[in-house]
Parts: structure tokens; C-alpha cells; sequence
């Protein structure tokens, strides 16, 4: 069971962990690194020596079965990060005078896994990235849908991504938004169409002002991936705001 010490200003794991994964590498033996843990740690020295580094954050009375199933191919895993993991504290979203640092995304650095991360014994692919219309305003919807195929050779599930990114925007707003996702399973070859659906709040923000979501008019980004910094396919839609402030 591994942990860390966030009040000491750090995450790395407790006693004498890491060396036991040195020690282990060292071996020159393959080595699979499981965590167990319900927040970010110091993952670098596992995933530099590590032959496979599985995550199984707190899973529970049937957590051993579980994982045996994970590293034995027994199930094909699909689940993916709700938070990225960090190289070092540094990287860890603070505040500032101009603004929130509300994800990694803005953090300087690439983190070393990242939010939406994960992995699986069979590989897809994304393409084909159309939208419903090229100028909507804010009080319509807007789909979008994206073309995806197992390239792999084993049956899977991945987790499709949908980011909004707003680059004209006044005010501060993350790089990219996760605004919706869908988790599909294809055979091998198989493709499939995914589709999402997006309202006002897919571009707005919380304005002060006036005490509620606004959207700005302007140019907005559409990206579709499998992880925060992943992205496989993008477009772009002209959204005009119907309130005057």
C-alpha cells in the first residue's frame, strides 16, 4: 500500500519504497510496478524501470483479484486518469494574481501522465471529425461526431474525449475543457460512430457581472482524443452570443 506526504510539501512515497523498486530493477528482471493510492505520487522512478506501471488507486476486498485479471490479459483495462499525474510539486496548479491555474494544461512542463491518460491491450484510432454547422449561436445545440476504430487485435473499450478550447477568449480560461466523453467497445477492426451533442454551457463561463454562464462570440475549437494532450482530431465553430453585456 503505497501513500504520500502532501503536508511536507511533497509526494514521494513513504520509507523505503523506492528503494525496494531499485533494488528490484536492478535485478534486471521484468518488473510491474502496481500502485495502490487515491492521489497523484512520485511515479518517475517507477516509470523509468518499470516494464508495465499499473494504477489500481483504492480497489477494494476484490481488488487483488482484480488486478491479477489486469496483468495477466485476463480483462482488457480501459479506465483512464481523472487527474494527471505530476513530475514534481512544481507542476502542482496554483494560484496566481491574474488568474487560476485550473489544469495542467497551464502548467509549464508536460506532466508525466496526463489527465485523460490511459492504456490498453489493444490500440485505436480517431478520425473523421465533423460538426452539425460551421456558426451556431448560444442558444443552439451543435453536434459533433467522430469516426473510431479498434487497430488493434484484441476486443477493447476506449474512452472518447471531447475538449472545447476558446483561444479568443477575454478572460482566463483553461487551453482545453473536457465538455463530454463516451466510453465504446469495438471488436478488432471494428469502427463506430460517436456522437456528442453541445449546448451553451459547452462555451460558456461563469460571468460575475451579470450572475450567470455567458458566451463570448467568437471562434471556438472542437478536439476529440484520448487524453488532455492527446488529440487526434480537431475543428472549429463560430458561436454568437445573443446577450449584449
Amino acid at each position: 500500500n503505497i501513500d504520500a506526504v502532501l503536508f511536507d510539501g511533497h509526494l514521494d512515497l513513504l520509507g523505503d519504497q523506492e528503494k525496494l523498486i531499485r533494488a528490484i530493477a536492478a535485478t534486471e528482471k521484468p518488473l510491474v510496478t502496481v500502485y495502490i493510492a487515491g492521489r497523484p505520487l512520485n511515479m518517475n522512478l517507477a516509470s523509468e524501470v518499470s516494464d508495465a506501471l499499473l494504477t489500481a488507486w483504492y480497489p477494494g476486498e476484490q481488488g487483488g483479484n482484480g488486478i491479477v485479471d489486469v496483468l495477466t490479459g485476463e480483462y482488457n483495462p480501459s479506465g483512464r486518469l481523472p487527474m494527471s499525474v505530476p513530475r514534481h510539486v512544481g507542476q502542482i496548479p496554483v494560484h496566481y494574481s491574474q488568474g487560476t491555474l485550473r489544469d495542467y494544461m497551464d502548467c509549464p512542463g508536460k506532466p508525466l501522465y496526463t489527465f485523460g491518460y490511459g492504456l490498453s491491450y489493444t490500440t485505436f484510432a480517431y478520425s473523421n471529425l465533423r460538426l452539425s454547422a460551421e456558426t451556431i449561436s448560444d442558444t443552439d445545440t451543435l453536434t459533433a461526431t467522430v469516426t473510431v476504430k479498434n487497430t488493434g487485435s484484441r476486443t477493447g473499450k476506449t474512452v472518447v474525449q471531447l475538449y472545447v478550447g476558446d483561444p479568443e477568449s477575454t478572460v482566463f480560461r483553461p487551453v482545453r475543457e473536457l465538455k463530454d466523453f463516451a466510453k465504446v467497445e469495438l471488436q478488432p477492426g471494428e469502427s463506430r460512430d460517436v456522437t456528442f451533442t453541445l449546448d451553451k454551457r459547452a462555451f460558456a463561463y461563469w460571468n460575475e457581472e451579470i450572475q450567470d454562464w455567458h458566451v463570448e462570440s467568437g471562434e471556438f475549437t472542437i478536439e476529440v482524443g484520448q487524453s488532455s494532450r492527446n488529440m487526434e482530431c480537431s475543428a472549429s465553430v463560430y458561436v454568437m452570443s445573443t446577450v449584449k453585456l
